[in-house]
Order: structure tokens, then C-alpha cells, then sequence
């Protein structure tokens, strides 16, 4: 049976050059599940794969769409199991990697279904978030759901605002919302995480926001900054700039906020992959990570 071989882990724990190299043994191509990958102009701030690495190895779904363009996990799913559908014709193992949790759950488990959102409860959410900004956003979920609250990117407003929503509809969590019942898929799924001590995660956090910015990310931000208010920029890294930008604070502090905030982010990503236990973990420092996953995989 043809198999997804999925590598996730937090944010700067080696995703990339790890699954390069299991990428290059099997022969195959990467998936890109990080949903801000997805979007072109912003290369350096999303630590998207550089051009040297995608002529390593072919990659889908990267530097795909137009800042102005919405997509969801649910247009993810569909997008990607159809591409699957064609690359499993050529390839027995196709590797997935990236950030975005929701994203590879999609396609790994399906979505659950939910309800409709009523135009009226959209639009009182939205009169909230216009006059309240992500600030009242944030203070919803965690008032609403705080279960969900630690596992959400709390700087998206777009999943806040969802899950402000269902709250509002249903009268429930959207936590309880979420039943994990999973959808037959025609492959097998090897779900593999990397993980490494916290103080060297952080450590690594910390040096590659600095490498961002030697590498034009403040400039990349600027080029930007008149599209600050579009749903694909509200993420960790460009917030912060477009603050130094407007003036609320100075670069030294915009640079300690997105190593702050970035490693937040990645302690809610354990948290939320943590809970997954098919995920088999091993040591991303391991010399034997390559071995490990194909023996983990059975595909040779």
C-alpha cells in the first residue's frame, strides 16, 4: 500500500533538512503542510524552503498563492489528496512535513463536519473583531474555549474568529465540537515527530529569528507592510515588525517579541502533537534519524 510519510515537530527542531534527506532516499517528493508557506512574496519571515532546497527535491503546495488569496484547511485537504491520488501512481512513499497541525490533520484524519455559521452571528462576530481587534478576539476564545486556547495560533484571527463562531452557534466548545473520528484514506499514514531538549529548541529559535533578519527579513516585512491587514500576514514574525514599523515599539524589542512569541508557538505545537499517539518520536539530533524512519516505515 502506498504510504504518507508524515515528519512534524515544532518549529525549528530540523523538520527541513531532515525530510530532504528521507525525500532523497526514497525518490520522492515533500508536501508542504505549513499554511504560511503556501503564500508567495514572504519567503525569509515563513522559513519557506530556500530555492537551493527545492532543487534537492520537488516540492508542492509552496509559494502556491497570492497574499490576497483565502485558503482553509478544508481547500488544503481536498488540494492535497488529489495530488496524492496522482503522485502515489509514480511513488510507493510521498513525505509530508510542516507546522500547520490542522493542516496535516486534514489530511491525515478529515475534518469534522460542522455547522453552518448564520450570517448573523458572523457578522456580530466580525462588528467585534473590527472594534475589539485581536486582542477581544483572543480574550473570546479563552473565555469560550479554553481548551482550544492552548492549542490555537492565538496570533491567527481567522481561527479565533472560528472558533468564536461555533461557540456562539452550537452553544458548545469547539473543542467538544471536534470528535477525532477518522476518515478512510486509500494509503498508510507513518506519522513521525522530532523533538529535541527544550533550552536547545530555544536556543534554535532564538539564532534563526537573528538569521531571518540577516537575511533581508525586516526588509521583506517592509515590502509587505501595506498589505499588514490581510489574513495571510497575521502571523508570528510579520505582527511584530509591523508594529516596530508603525512606530509602537523600537527593533530590539520587535526582535525579542518574535523570539518570545515564536517560542510560545512551538510549545503549543508540542502540546497540541503530543496528544497524536500515533506519532512514533525520536531525537532529532540522532545521527540515526534517517534509519530510524525507514526502518519506522518498512519501505526500503
Amino acid at each position: 500500500m502506498p504510504t504518507l510519510l508524515l515528519i512534524q515537530g515544532p518549529t525549528g527542531v530540523g523538520k527541513t533538512e531532515l525530510s530532504l534527506r528521507v525525500a532523497e532516499h526514497y525518490g520522492c517528493p515533500i508536501l508542504n503542510c505549513d499554511s504560511r508557506q503556501l503564500y508567495r512574496d514572504i519567503p525569509i519571515g515563513t522559513a519557506a524552503p530556500t530555492a537551493e532546497e527545492q532543487a534537492r527535491v520537488r516540492h508542492y503546495f509552496v509559494g502556491t498563492l497570492a497574499l490576497e488569496q483565502d485558503y482553509s484547511a478544508g481547500q488544503y485537504e481536498r488540494d492535497a489528496l488529489a495530488l496524492l491520488d496522482k503522485l502515489f501512481a509514480d511513488h510507493e512513499v510521498v513525505v509530508m512535513t510542516g507546522g500547520s497541525m490542522l493542516y496535516a490533520d486534514a489530511v491525515c484524519r478529515g475534518l469534522d463536519d460542522l455547522p453552518a455559521i448564520p450570517a448573523s452571528v458572523r457578522a456580530d462576530v466580525q462588528r467585534g473583531y473590527e472594534e475589539g481587534g485581536l486582542a477581544w478576539l483572543q480574550g473570546e476564545v479563552q473565555r469560550l474555549d479554553p481548551d482550544y486556547w492552548l492549542l490555537v495560533d492565538q496570533q491567527n484571527p481567522a481561527r479565533l474568529r472560528h472558533c468564536v463562531e461555533l461557540c456562539r452557534t452550537t452553544g458548545k466548545t469547539y473543542s467538544a465540537l471536534r470528535t477525532n473520528s477518522s476518515k478512510e484514506r486509500p494509503f498508510r499514514i507513518v506519522k513521525i515527530g522530532l523533538d529535541r531538549p527544550r533550552e536547545e529548541l530555544y536556543d534554535r529559535i532564538n539564532c534563526r529569528v537573528l538569521q531571518m533578519l540577516d537575511n533581508g527579513f525586516l526588509e521583506e516585512a517592509k515590502r509587505v507592510f501595506p498589505l499588514r491587514h490581510l489574513n495571510s500576514l497575521q502571523t508570528v514574525g510579520y505582527k511584530e515588525l509591523f508594529a516596530y514599523l508603525d512606530g509602537e515599539y523600537d527593533l530590539d524589542r520587535a526582535i525579542e517579541l518574535i523570539q518570545q512569541n515564536t517560542r510560545h508557538y512551538a510549545k503549543r505545537q508540542l502540546t497540541w502533537l503530543r496528544r497524536d499517539t500515533d506519532i512514533r518520536w525520536l531525537d532529532a539530533r540522532a545521527e540515526s534519524s534517517l534509519s530510524d524512519i525507514i526502518q519506522i516505515t518498512g519501505n526500503t
